[in-house]
């Protein structure tokens, strides 16, 4: 693999990991606290909503990262060009995660959680942490620029192993072995069992 390729090769592996890992750990954090409204006497209740909850996407799409990164470094050509597309999907789906939580589409995110739905509740409000949203936006920039940088430059490098592959598809033959005395004299035993003479060269 030429110096450059192993370069790019790396690069988008390390993007694919990077935006996989961040997406998976925004995931799990606790994006919102919701607060339920509930009608009087009762007073409005509150739970956290997660990243997860929130955004089911977000941890699917790390998943799909994490296990693109490692089929980069599996197939070559047409494969790792449709591996590089799916990588650009996986961030187009965080990206709108992310925007749409700083937007306001978690307002009712949170109605199915435990304590915040029902006959009493007359409304719902999510105040988002940005910090998570942000963070998973970024992930999906990363995972987008991996795939269109594998869709682009991706086809031509080679897969994992293939400087140690045989261009003709033959496994290597093993070197021969010098002969020794011990080889001629063994020769020379089998040689006199089937009735030759070893020192005729008629017979070598």
């Amino acid at each position: 693999m030429s110096a450059p390729g192993r370069r790019e090769l790396t690069t988008a592996v390390l993007g694919a990991v990077l935006a996989g890992a961040l997406a998976l750990s925004a995931g799990g954090q606790a994006w919102a606290a919701v607060t339920a409204e509930r009608r009087a006497p009762l007073p409005p209740v509150s739970a956290d909503l997660s990243g997860a909850d929130a955004a089911p996407l977000v941890p699917a799409a790390g998943l799909v990262l994490l296990a693109a990164a490692v089929a980069l470094l599996a197939v070559r050509g047409a494969g790792r060009v449709a591996v590089g597309l799916l990588a650009a999907v996986a961030g187009g789906a965080l990206a709108w995660s992310g925007i749409r939580a700083l937007t306001g589409g978690l307002d009712d995110a949170g109605g199915d959680l435990p304590g915040l739905s029902g006959a009493t509740v007359s409304s719902t409000t999510a105040d988002v942490s940005t910090t998570w949203p942000l963070l998973v936006v970024l992930a999906g920039l990363v995972a987008a620029a991996t795939g269109a940088f594998t869709v682009l430059r991706g086809r031509g490098w080679p897969a994992m192993g293939r400087r140690y592959e045989r261009t003709d598809g033959a496994p290597a033959a093993a070197p021969a072995r010098p002969r020794t005395d011990e080889d001629r004299a063994v020769d020379a035993w089998k040689a006199l069992d089937r009735g030759e003479d070893p020192t005729d060269p008629r017979d070598v």
